[in-house]
Parts: structure tokens; C-alpha cells; sequence
């Protein structure tokens, strides 16, 4: 069984009624979509293609049927704000709204030092504060319509990071932090932690 099968077997243990009653209507992405992911991303992990071709977002996901599928699916260290699953349509849309660095959102251009940057926001050295986000695939938001916090695959770390990192940005105060090395270990620390974004 693949870590993301397990890691879905036991999300669902921990799911409420209404959850239950919602999951029930999720479908995978076609494989046009995840082909648009694939030359969106080509580094893209294969275990969040395989989870996207089975569950295909769960942020007021609408499958067809009028009805918005809301189900939390994923945790971070912020474990007050659970987060949802994005579908590949809405990975692709965040791929094409923020085009600029860290640098250019918090320093106002590129060109200026970083010396100044971290007045203004927390940075994890693995993270290269120049690329621009469509470089990063963000896959999740919070609960709070991702206005808090957001998780990206990082294809494009500095040389202490790795490719496929996990970053979390988190709002006020604002920070990006490598999570996890991988989407893999992403999962697996979750799974160690026994889901404990789930809200009760």
C-alpha cells in the first residue's frame, strides 16, 4: 500500500459524520487535468499526483452535483488551522496569480538588499527568497480560506534545502518554513502525529 493510501485509510478514521457524508462525493482528477499539472510542474511529487487522482480538492469543491465539498485533509505546525486540498484546477490558478519573491512582496523589488528583509518576515534559509511563487506549487490552504496560511512544493530551494521541500507560509506574523523535506515525509510525520489537525 503507498504512503498515500495510508495516509488517506487513516485520515478517514478520524472523519466526522458530516465529513463521512462529504467524502463520499470526492472523485480523482481526470487525466487531462493532471497532465496540465505535469507541464505546470514537471517536478511535481508522484505521491501528491496520486493523491490528486484520487481525491481531486476538497476546498469547497463542487463535483458536479451543486453540493461544495468542505473537508479538511491536511495539517502543518500551525495545528490550530487545519487545511484543505486543493483541486488541480485550483493549483493551477494559484500558479498563475502571484508572480513575484519574497523579496519583491515584502522588499518591493528584487534588486534591493535582503539585509532588510527579515524586519518584515521570518524566512527559512533552504527557501530562496528571489523565485517568484508561480515557481511553487501550492497545494493547500487553511481553513481560513488560505488568508492565514498556505502549503507550497519547493522546486527551486536554496543549497541548503532540498528540491520538493515542504513550505508553510503563515500570516501575521508573517513567515515561510520548510516543514518537510518531501511530500512523502510530509504525509509520514502527519501519520506519526496521529492527525492531530483534525478538529474535534
Amino acid at each position: 500500500m503507498s504512503s498515500v493510501a495510508d495516509y488517506i485509510n487513516g485520515l478517514k478514521e478520524h472523519f466526522t459524520a458530516e465529513d463521512k457524508k462529504s467524502f463520499h462525493r470526492v472523485r480523482g482528477a481526470s487525466i487531462d487535468d493532471i497532465n496540465k499539472l505535469k507541464a505546470a510542474y514537471p517536478l511535481c511529487p508522484d505521491s501528491l499526483i496520486e493523491f490528486l487522482s484520487i481525491i481531486d480538492g476538497t476546498y469547497h469543491r463542487d463535483y458536479g452535483d451543486g453540493y461544495a465539498v468542505c473537508v479538511y485533509m491536511l495539517g502543518s505546525d500551525v495545528y490550530e488551522y487545519p487545511y484543505y486540498l486543493l483541486s488541480v484546477k485550483d493549483v493551477l490558478q494559484e500558479h498563475k496569480k502571484e508572480d513575484r519573491s519574497i523579496c519583491e512582496i515584502y522588499l518591493g523589488n528584487d534588486e534591493e538588499s535582503e539585509d532588510n528583509l527579515e524586519e518584515f518576515v521570518e524566512v527559512d534559509p533552504r527557501i530562496n527568497t528571489r523565485v517568484p511563487f508561480n515557481k511553487h506549487s501550492c497545494f493547500s490552504h487553511c481553513m481560513n480560506n488560505g488568508g492565514t496560511s498556505k502549503l507550497y512544493v519547493d522546486f527551486n530551494p536554496t543549497k541548503a534545502g532540498k528540491v520538493g521541500q515542504i513550505i508553510r507560509y503563515l500570516h501575521d506574523p508573517d513567515s515561510y518554513i520548510v516543514i518537510a523535506n518531501s511530500f512523502d515525509d510530509y504525509l509520514q510525520e502527519i501519520i506519526n502525529n496521529d492527525f492531530e489537525f483534525m478538529i474535534e
